[in-house]
């Protein structure tokens, strides 16, 4: 049976539909590593006693490292 090739019009749909589901799952990707850093820097103070230190830290690290995992991707 021979392939159904979509008219111009469902191939733009489908290409919009691909490239909305690419970005919002970097966007995830971005705050998912974003809050696992600073969750992370909290349980670091609260477990060293040091309070604002490694949220800061972590919070720095997790935006240059949701930044970088973003631009990889995107790139």
């Amino acid at each position: 049976m021979p392939e159904h090739k979509g008219t111009g019009k469902e191939e733009e749909v489908r290409k919009g539909a691909r490239n909305y589901l690419k970005y919002s799952g970097m966007a995830f990707q971005m705050i998912g590593v974003m809050l696992g850093f600073i969750l992370g820097g909290s349980w670091l103070d609260g477990y060293l006693d040091t309070s604002p230190l490694f949220i800061i830290v972590g919070s720095l690290v997790g935006v240059a490292g949701g930044l970088y995992l973003a631009l990889k991707d995107f790139l």
